[in-house]
């Protein structure tokens, strides 16, 4: 038996008192109100409403040694993005790894492995494959739904995972963008539950009056907490948090913590917030997390100051597993696992030949993974379309990472590289090779570095060259956090030392092959129109 006292925090019946919890068996066996206790707060422990844990580029076991210092207990987590690479040899490996610690991870069914038919992926889950893994102990949900194009048109093998969740019981999250009018109400009549991808709090509330969850997301390159946070006071019963996807960096800082630091920040009552961050979650999907509650698993994190939000320490199950920013459990170290099968790019295979006057631009908007779509006059009598990085313009390219292919190449502007290139092997969903660059010469090496090592980020600027390595599915490091974190951030400032003034370069890069995502985006297919949904030529 274990006693913990402090002034309670109970998010169900709004209130505060001083008191002492009684914890058996990792349950919370009494609660003993007792006016003589001062101190510490004691909070139910915090919860990522959706999160894609291989955007941090750590194992699920790394992960969790750092998210459970910031006061995380649990995450909602769709590994659609190691899906797209191994299928589901992938996320059994997610599963493995988060159960070497005792951070409650409640994985999803991918729902759109490859998120498109306009990409090509490592793995393909058909509904046959979705419904096996939804009948699974382990798999707790249906993972957003991007073919919102297919749930409308009434696609037979959307359909089909939609009904798998739906005769097993198993909620449906969602992804609609923009979304509105009868077009959404279809979408949300199938069965979809969440969405992580409002615009504004217009679109917002049409999705609200017809009963769906709103998660309010701020990740590292898309974050909408600004734009949307009154709806935490307006509409608490119906809201949740999350990050979708922090990378490495974002992560050592802080996790829902922050998010919750803000809103109080922000002016919202506590227990508004706390609904948001704890209740919803656990009521929504149906997890086993604690909320202090009598009988409820001993899930929560103490605390000093309710305003800074700085965790003292985390518990889960009973079991104390942090104390003052340190993880109080080991993991066993993974083991890599990958598909790479990338052919080595030469220069000449980059140019592009002029068949017009104007070219289609993806325009980005630093914080936003929706993109725009712009036009550039090409230059008269030229043979050749080439990079201009003075009127930033850069050139863009995906490559098949599974089988040799010619890459996908288009132009993009918001980088404000100056000279050299960036390249990555993660791009969602599907995680080809994509890379933007102010040169061909520079462009063929950073491929070609990561051809080489089997996937991970790097920059090249003539001889100057410098490689993060991803040995798990050319997503994720076998590092700590903290050691990953300094590495990315090294690359990041030789990118924001030639010109780039985003925040996340790497991020916001890897969202440009995001087909589902508008306006206009690119593939190892060729330039995408998001809003047809169609492929279209980078001449106009």
């Amino acid at each position: 038996m274990k006693k913990i006292s402090g002034i309670l925090v109970d998010p169900v019946a709004r209130r505060q008192f001083p008191g002492t919890l009684i914890i058996e068996q990792g349950r919370i066996a009494d609660i003993q109100p007792d006016a003589s206790v001062k101190g510490p707060f004691i909070l139910p422990g915090f919860i990522d409403s959706h999160i894609h844990i291989e955007s941090s580029m750590l194992t699920p076991a790394a992960f969790a040694k750092k998210a459970v210092t910031h006061g995380t207990v649990a995450v909602v987590a769709d590994p659609h993005e190691i899906a797209n690479v191994l299928g589901v040899t992938g996320i059994d490996y997610m599963i493995a790894s988060g159960r070497k610690t005792p951070l409650k991870f409640y994985f999803g069914a991918p729902s759109c492995v490859p998120a498109t038919d306009f990409e090509s992926a490592g793995a393909r889950l058909t509904a046959v494959d979705v419904e096996a893994l939804l009948k699974r102990d382990d798999i707790f949900f249906l993972a957003e739904m991007m073919n919102f194009p297919g749930v409308i048109g009434q696609d037979s093998e959307v359909m089909a995972k939609l009904r798998a969740a739906a005769k097993i019981g198993k909620r449906v999250d969602g992804h609609a963008p923009g979304l509105r009018g009868p077009n959404l109400a279809a979408y949300i009549g199938a069965g979809i539950s969440t969405d992580h991808e409002s615009l504004n709090l217009e679109e917002c509330a049409e999705k609200l009056a017809l009963g769906m969850k709103i998660q309010l997301r701020q990740g590292s390159s898309a974050r909408n907490l600004d734009d949307l946070h009154s709806l935490i006071t307006s509409h608490s019963s119906q809201c949740m948090l999350c990050t979708d996807d922090l990378k490495t960096a974002d992560l050592a800082r802080g996790h829902i913590n922050l998010l919750v630091q803000k809103c109080l920040h922000l002016g919202h009552d506590l227990f508004d917030i706390l609904q948001c961050a704890c209740v919803n979650p656990v009521r929504h999907y149906g997890l086993d997390v604690g909320l202090l509650q009598l009988h409820d698993p001993a899930d929560f994190i103490v605390l000093d100051d309710l305003d800074r939000m700085e965790v003292n320490s985390t518990w889960i199950n009973g079991e104390q597993v942090s104390t003052k920013g340190q993880a109080l459990f080991q993991a066993t170290p993974e083991l890599p696992i990958n598909h790479f099968n990338a052919a080595r790019l030469s220069t000449e295979q980059l140019q592009v030949r002029s068949r017009g006057t104007q070219i289609k631009v993806i325009e980005i908007t630093d914080g936003q993974i929706i993109t725009g779509a712009g036009r550039h006059q090409v230059p008269a009598n030229s043979s050749l379309v080439e990079a201009d990085p003075q009127a930033d313009l850069l050139k863009i390219l995906v490559h098949n990472r599974y089988r040799p292919a010619p890459p996908a190449i288009g132009f993009v502007r918001g980088f404000g590289l100056k000279q050299g290139a960036m390249a990555s092997s993660i791009a969602h969903d599907s995680h080809n090779i994509i890379a933007v660059g102010a040169s061909d010469i520079d462009l063929a090496r950073a491929v070609n570095l990561l051809c080489e090592s089997g996937g991970g980020i790097c920059f090249v600027n003539g001889n100057d060259e410098r490689t993060m390595d991803l040995p798990v599915a050319g997503l994720m490091g076998l590092d700590s956090c903290e050691s990953m974190a300094a590495s990315c951030q090294a690359i990041e400032r030789l990118v924001s030392d030639n010109g780039c003034p985003l925040q996340t370069p790497f991020m916001t890069m890897s969202f440009l092959a995001l087909p589902v995502i508008p306006a206009l985006k690119i593939t190892d297919r060729g330039l995408f129109d998001g809003e047809r949904f169609a492929l279209t030529d980078l001449f106009v």
